[in-house]
């Protein structure tokens, strides 16, 4: 048995956040499936998994470290080549990607270079840096995804009523999936529809995309290629190059592209969000350990949205708007480009503070709908987050 414990460094948790306030970054969603499944898929089926995160997270995230471990960072991508490399080292041995930590095996992977030897990996490795990695490959973990996931299996059977432009083989359809009267075109990539999901009638998708089990995509809806719905998520209107993690609906018209969208968040009818400023010039997002936005080589990059952030109907957001866990946004006018966590209110009444109380009680009732609730180890993350947050306003 192979002891695999998924690793955040701090620096790299840091700038994956808002996302790494509520997960490990192991259970990010790029593609079809989480980091962590993806690594399930690839490494021996006698693997036991844990994780080794910072601070708050702990008490939820768990590992049982032995004196033989596999060290995983949690924010690289596998494939098949680099797994096996990965299962190549000897104890006290680290593998590296250039700068990037990519694996160790030992008791603990101290970062020291004189307590481990390093081996370079020098073939291709999808390393996430920052949360525009995820939608900027995202189309190519998709394909990566599809191959693996649909290797020797058969989909089910696709409606007449519907038109496949390009080649129908990269349509798959899983068991209790329904897809009738859509337009899907694979000349791009391949389309995934998982189980039990709905792509409803006058729908145009086009692949590379996924849409994963119990999820919904409504009528007339325009998905664009590059785009991923986590599970249990409904879409509408137009979606292009946006990966949504899970639970969240942004069911109506309005726009969205290039974007990431947590769990449990709720976008309202008539919504935009800009993913390209005006004057066509580099983007600035904003950073959390270093407190101010950072520059980047970006032209295209929409919202990026924490954990349990609502939205009402007909918000505007800016390019690159960065929305922290547990926001409430409603009203008229285009709110700053980055609304720290726990804050609720309008570009014209101003924000306010969210209270903790109030954020329990409407998580608790979105999440009902699903038939969850809140954990208490998740009641205590959610209160140091709240600590965390102040920092940010």
């Amino acid at each position: 048995m192979i002891n695999v414990i998924f690793y955040d460094l701090p620096r790299v948790h840091a700038d994956l956040l808002p996302m790494t306030f509520t997960r490990p970054v192991a259970d990010f969603r790029i593609g079809i499936t989480t980091i962590r499944e993806k690594w399930a898929m690839m490494l021996p089926q006698d693997c036991r998994y844990g994780y080794r995160t910072v601070g708050f997270l702990v008490k939820k995230y768990k590992a049982e470290e032995i004196d033989d471990n596999l060290f995983i960072a949690g924010n690289v991508v596998p494939n098949p080549a680099l797994v096996e490399e990965v299962l190549r080292l000897e104890i006290g041995e680290a593998l590296f990607k250039g700068d990037d930590f990519i694996a160790y095996r030992g008791v603990s992977p101290d970062m020291h270079a004189d307590n481990y030897m390093k081996k370079e990996y020098n073939g291709e490795c999808l390393v996430l840096h920052y949360l525009f990695d995820i939608f900027l490959n995202n189309g190519a973990v998709i394909k990566q995804d599809f191959e693996m996931i649909t290797k020797g299996r058969t989909s089910c059977a696709l409606s007449a009523s519907n038109t496949v432009i390009g080649d129908p083989g990269l349509v798959f359809v899983e068991e209790g999936a329904y897809v009738e009267g859509a337009f899907l075109n694979t000349n791009g990539g391949p389309i995934y529809i998982g189980k039990d999901a709905q792509v409803m009638e006058g729908s145009c998708v086009r692949g590379p995309m996924a849409l994963c089990e119990h999820s919904n995509i409504n009528m007339g809806s325009k998905i664009y290629s590059d785009t991923t719905i986590g599970p249990w998520s409904k879409v509408g209107g137009e979606l292009n190059n946006v990966v949504v993690f899970g639970y969240s609906n942004k069911a109506h018209d309005g726009f969205l592209g290039n974007a990431v969208i947590g769990e449990w968040c709720n976008i309202g009818a008539g919504t935009n969000a800009s993913n390209l400023k005006n004057d066509y010039s580099k983007i600035r997002v904003w950073n959390y350990p270093d407190h101010t936005f950072m520059r980047t080589d970006l032209q295209f990059c929409g919202l990026i949205m924490g954990d349990h952030s609502k939205v009402g109907i007909n918000c505007m957001f800016n390019t690159a708007t960065v929305v922290g866990v547990g926001v409430n946004i409603h009203g008229s006018g285009f709110p700053r480009t980055f609304i720290p966590s726990f804050s609720e209110g309008s570009p014209v009444g101003g924000f306010t503070d969210v209270q903790l109380k109030k954020f329990f009680d409407i998580a608790n009732r979105a999440m009902a709908r699903r038939g969850l609730l809140l954990t208490d180890l998740d009641y205590e993350i959610f209160e140091e987050i709240y600590k965390i947050a102040d920092t940010y306003k």
